[in-house]
């Protein structure tokens, strides 16, 4: 049984085994850690050319380091495995809302909450439902997993999600339900674990509805007033924007969860608001921030993996893959055409949701809610969430594409969007605009003067293969160029929409269809 006291068992020696791997300075541990961050960061271009999740792989890392691997390391210290868990959840979410675009997510708020409020009740009952009636679970044990693996994982949708060419509303509604469907789930799976009567069903609904009241209400303002600040007040070094904006983020989550409000959504709002506020250096504060997610993930799987006791997931392999199909084939397919009925969304399309379920370290996570508090089975609840979620990982992930072409869902024609970097120029009452031009980007071709840009915008210098130049009105642009644009204060966000407008369009965007605000 893990230890379940608040210091818990880091790292010792397993009895009857070999030499332990021991850490005994902080150099060592640096060089450990370094080690493993090394291996993950390779497991990435490993997991793009095969297709294997990256999810798959750090958890492999851990299990290898583990105490049935070759680390011969044990660690199960359930409690500190959950606060990490959370502090990295918090940062993907962040990082997911920082790409998320608001235009593309609109539409689609009204069908995510749908989803993550009616959909996760039907997600809990039926999956409890399969696990109590088929597998034999008790009440409780069944209800626990059923609102476990009713969470959709932010960091596996976004990843996954942005790989494969979806139709932007489809995009749109699975990215918010997995932003949003954290807070009920989370109440839900703390409610399951408490020791004594679990509450009432309307006493739930209350409280879900008031935590996510309070964290959207939260993390609205956190982010509206960040954005507010960071683009009136000129920091000293660009580089303190990316973590001025991180900060801001967690800052969301905090005030949220201080308030007895869902603290992720209020940093998955407050991170969707400063990616849309078109914030000084943002390509800087996006490749900041997609480098602390990755970080977040890797150690957060690489934890998981080490958590888990190898032998003893092999008693529930079985009732992890029944109570998985029940999940993915019954729960999952009626959560979504049933939470989707309002809205009128084509059957291919609810098809697709329905495959597109992804589950990943966040159930895993949630499942040691119940080893903490001490439920009885807790343990087993687990290694059953733990098979499940490696399995259909496996299985859902890889095949996603294929699903999404055989549906004929695929959006293979879109351009790719411009990076556009903005540095602000206080004393001059301007702002500085540099990009490159993408490979797949209209705007090659296209000459400086068809940019059409408003007055007070120009094209000041071009960098192409290493050679910086003055251009024409005749220069014709190429793929790879990087351009510096310099527009006034006034004009600077229509000369950004037009230069979005264009790389989409091509020099007639805004006479067929695509407008200068790029929409």
């Amino acid at each position: 049984m893990p230890d379940r006291s608040p210091a818990g068992t880091f790292c010792r020696a397993p009895r009857g085994k070999g030499r332990p791997l021991t850490v005994h300075t902080l150099n060592e541990l640096l060089l450990v850690c370094s080690l493993v961050l090394l291996v993950a960061v390779a497991a990435v271009r490993v997991s793009s050319r095969s297709g294997l999740p990256s999810l798959l792989i750090y958890l492999g890392i851990g299990i290898a380091i583990g105490q049935d691997g070759i680390g011969n390391v044990v660690f199960d210290n359930a409690e500190l495995t959950q606060v990490i868990g959370y502090a990295a959840l918090v940062v993907i979410l962040a990082e997911g809302g920082l790409g998320t675009k608001w235009k593309q997510i609109r539409p689609a708020l009204p069908a995510a909450i749908s989803l993550s409020l009616v959909g996760v009740a039907i997600s809990v009952g039926v999956t409890a439902a399969g696990a109590y009636y088929v597998v034999g679970l008790d009440w409780r044990q069944s209800l626990l997993i059923g609102a476990v693996v009713s969470s959709t994982d932010a960091a596996a949708v976004f990843s996954v999600l942005r790989k494969v060419p979806l139709p932007s509303r489809i995009t749109g509604v699975l990215e918010a339900e997995s932003g949003f469907n954290d807070a009920p789930v989370v109440i839900l799976v703390v409610a399951f674990a408490t020791v004594g009567p679990v509450d009432s069903w309307y006493v739930l609904v209350g409280k879900i509805a008031l935590e996510l009241a309070i964290g959207a209400a939260i993390g609205l303002t956190v982010g509206f007033l960040g954005a507010y600040g960071l683009r009136h007040v000129a920091l000293p070094a660009s580089g303190l924007y990316p973590i001025a904006v991180m900060a801001i983020a967690v800052v969301a989550y905090a005030a949220g969860a201080l308030a007895h409000g869902s603290g992720f959504l209020a940093v998955y709002l407050a991170a969707m608001v400063l990616g849309n506020a078109k914030l000084p250096h943002w390509p800087a504060t996006r490749g900041f921030a997609d480098g602390l997610g990755w970080i977040a993930q890797i150690g957060m799987f690489v934890l998981l993996g080490l958590l888990v006791t190898p032998h003893e997931l092999a008693g529930d392999f079985w009732p992890a893959v029944v109570i998985g199909l029940v999940l993915t084939m019954v729960a999952r397919p009626l959560e979504v055409f049933i939470s989707l009925l309002p809205f009128r969304v084509p059957w291919r399309e609810k098809a697709l949701m329905s495959w597109a379920g992804l589950r990943g370290a966040v159930p895993i996570i949630l499942a040691t809610i119940p080893m903490v508090t001490g439920i009885e089975g807790s343990d087993r609840v687990f290694n059953i969430v733990f098979v499940l979620v490696v399995v259909y990982t496996l299985v859902q992930g890889p095949t996603l594409p294929w699903v999404a072409r055989t549906l004929r869902l695929g959006d293979t024609d879109e351009a790719a969007d411009l990076g556009i970097e903005s540095a602000p120029l206080e004393k001059l009452r301007g702002h500085l605009l540099s990009f490159a031009i993408p490979r797949d980007s209209r705007m090659h071709g296209v000459e400086v003067s068809e940019l059409r840009l408003p007055p007070g915008a120009s094209v000041t210098l071009v960098v192409r293969e290493g050679k910086s130049f003055v251009p024409l009105p005749s220069t014709v642009l190429r793929r790879g160029d990087e351009l510096l644009v310099v527009a006034t204060d006034p004009v600077r966000d229509a000369a950004e929409a037009r230069l979005r407008a264009v790389a989409r369009g091509g020099k007639l965007a805004g006479w067929l269809g695509t407008g200068s605000n790029g929409s």
